[in-house]
């Protein structure tokens, strides 16, 4: 049996080693990359969708907002709350002239199951290879980081969440879309 304080210090020095590898990955896998700059255009995108249009870009929806947000997976338990609060939230979104647009690496198939399973009335978008993912800095290794962007009706990027918590993250988006929304009015 080995003593405490040698357990405590193994413990330290394998924290140190994790810490000291983990500085070694470059800044762009560590945090999921370069985050486009507010108040500049989007980076467009045109990615296959579930709902049986074949693909949708970012300027299809010139003229309305966009609530464009990346999740790592459906099916999972962040995942599908945040999923759900979004359909739950939907009037809302649809009475302020909003487009609410998930993204995940997942493909068309698993989009197409997850929104009949949770009854999802907007698109899910198959961003497989993270290509996308990775023009909004929102890619870690094979799967979507939890991050949701905000873009105005003429594609001006207009806020970034990079610190979600699916229970409360859609109200967060429309108390701030009221906030933007004024701002234009």
């Amino acid at each position: 049996m080995i003593s405490r304080r040698t357990f405590l210090s193994t413990l330290l020095a394998s924290c140190l080693a994790f810490v000291a590898w983990f500085n070694f990955v470059p800044a762009a896998n560590a945090l999921g990359g370069k985050q486009p700059t507010i108040n500049e255009p989007a980076p467009e995108f045109t990615l296959p969708t579930n709902t049986g249009d074949g693909e949708l870009s970012l300027s299809d929806y010139q003229g309305k907002w966009v609530v464009l947000y990346f999740y790592p997976k459906d099916f999972t338990s962040g995942c599908t709350l945040e999923a759900r609060r979004f359909q739950q939230d939907l009037p809302q979104y649809i009475d302020r002239n909003v487009q609410i647009l998930g993204v995940s690496a997942d493909d068309i198939d698993s989009h197409a199951e997850f929104c009949d399973s949770e009854g999802l009335k907007f698109p899910l978008l198959a961003d497989t290879d993270g290509t996308v993912s990775k023009a909004y800095g929102s890619w870690m290794n094979f799967f979507s980081l939890r991050h949701t962007y905000i873009i105005d009706s003429k594609g001006i990027l207009r806020e970034k969440f990079l610190g979600v918590k699916p229970a409360i993250h859609s109200t967060e988006v429309l108390s701030r879309l009221d906030e933007l929304q004024a701002r234009d009015s």
